[in-house]
């Protein structure tokens, strides 16, 4: 096979594509940096250990999907498979304690070895947001908020619900994974081998089984609601209250749940069926136990993160690419003096073409098949006179403007 092609699972974004994926990004960065969120750019790469204690040594992230390699001085290194380990990475190594509460978000390309399928690839690129520090419903809902107007404004009203649960704090999990463990127990015949090995060492790892045997297991399985105690009820009430006074419609799924222990109170996603099997474009929750498991004391955070590509997939219609403006001198005698007025016009904010070589009949065609709104005709003895004509290619209209007031007249 001919190495010379796209490695399988990646892919070459152009075009239309690129277009759909920038404005995702964009609008992205426009409403959480309303929010008060600040980008954070971490390595593609970390040590193999931040992902194995963020993601659990049972994940299969950890287990079957991380790109690790071993460096030239036999450090174990992976290619980040999420972000939100390198930021808690970050937060704890650079010593940002003092900056609480801290809201960060991130995006960048993710490497997972997983079977390519609509919406999902080897490598991918990921927006997410992190808030360290605040421990109150209202993060929450702020949170879901966020996730909820991103997707609006890119138009997908009526495309997506928000399903959200809650797995209370660490005295109802306890509670909780132990009538799991005992339903599990009872079920052991049925389970997979992968599935046997995590009731001993994670049970809660088994709810985010892929295998079909454990997910008609899991079915039955106990629902975390039993378990809640009243503060991890009053909790979650005060989240579901600030959704309805926002008037975020929303349903509870008690089977929505995190099979990691740090995981705690409200976990969310944000789900369609525009994309076949791949139901959720937006995932997120509470991890308040995360940043002490990675060494940084107990801070209490919460955050989302979405698929870009994904995303894009979803976009009601193509961005139009902004039309331009095509400078033609008529000659190669003029093209200095054309090349002057495209680079005034670009600093004046305009987006310029011009034809590197060929005749003005040439030209003229190049600037209809660029889509070009109007054509700056550069003539020697209009240029001596200090002006240009401009042609609008809608209607075929010109005129003889002054080069001093080109930039007014073309908006």
């Amino acid at each position: 096979m001919s190495k010379m092609q796209s490695v399988r699972g990646t892919y070459d974004l152009y075009g239309e594509a690129k277009r759909k994926t920038k404005r995702v990004a964009r609008i992205a960065e426009q409403v959480v940096e309303k929010y008060g969120f600040e980008e954070m750019e971490t390595p593609i790469f970390e040590f193999t250990e931040v992902f194995a204690r963020n993601l659990g040594d049972t994940s299969d992230i950890v287990t079957k999907e991380m790109y690790c390699f071993e460096d030239r001085g036999g450090e174990s290194l992976t290619l980040r498979p999420e972000g939100t380990a390198g930021i808690v990475r970050a937060f704890v190594s650079n010593g940002m304690q003092q900056d609480l509460p801290l809201k960060i978000y991130y995006q960048g390309p993710m490497f997972r070895y997983e079977r390519p399928q609509k919406g999902r690839q080897r490598q991918f690129t990921q927006f997410g947001v992190e808030l360290l520090g605040a421990a109150t419903p209202q993060a929450d809902v702020e949170l879901i908020a966020m996730a909820y107007e991103f997707l609006e404004k890119l138009g997908l009203q009526g495309q997506v619900v928000v399903e959200l649960n809650s797995l209370g704090d660490a005295e109802s999990r306890d509670a909780y994974r132990e009538k799991l463990v005992t339903y599990l127990r009872e079920n052991y015949d049925r389970l997979s081998e992968d599935s046997k090995n995590r009731l001993e060492r994670n049970p809660l790892r088994v709810l985010d089984s892929k295998e079909e045997c454990d997910k008609a297991v899991v079915e039955n399985a106990p629902l975390y609601a039993d378990s809640l105690n009243e503060v991890s009820k009053d909790f979650f009430a005060k989240v579901l209250k600030g959704l309805d006074i926002l008037g975020i419609k929303y349903r509870v799924n008690n089977r929505l749940v995190r099979g990691l222990d740090y995981y705690s109170h409200t976990v969310f996603e944000l789900v369609t069926d525009k994309l076949g099997a791949q139901g959720t474009v937006l995932a997120g929750g509470r991890y308040d136990g995360l940043v002490e498991q990675m060494g940084g004391g107990p801070v209490a955070g919460i955050g989302w993160a979405c698929g870009v590509e994904r995303l894009a997939m979803l976009l009601p219609e193509i961005p139009e690419k902004e039309s331009p403006v095509a400078v033609v001198p008529v000659s190669d005698d003029m093209n200095e003096e054309a090349l002057k007025i495209a680079q005034n016009l670009r600093l004046a904010g305009f987006r310029v073409e011009q034809g590197y070589s060929g005749n003005i009949k040439k030209r003229m065609i190049k600037a209809d098949k660029m889509m070009a709104k109007a054509a700056v005709i550069v003539g020697p003895d209009e240029f001596a006179q200090g002006k240009v004509v401009i042609k609008n290619l809608k209607d075929g209209q010109q005129k003889v403007v002054n080069i001093d007031s080109l930039a007014e007249e073309l908006k």
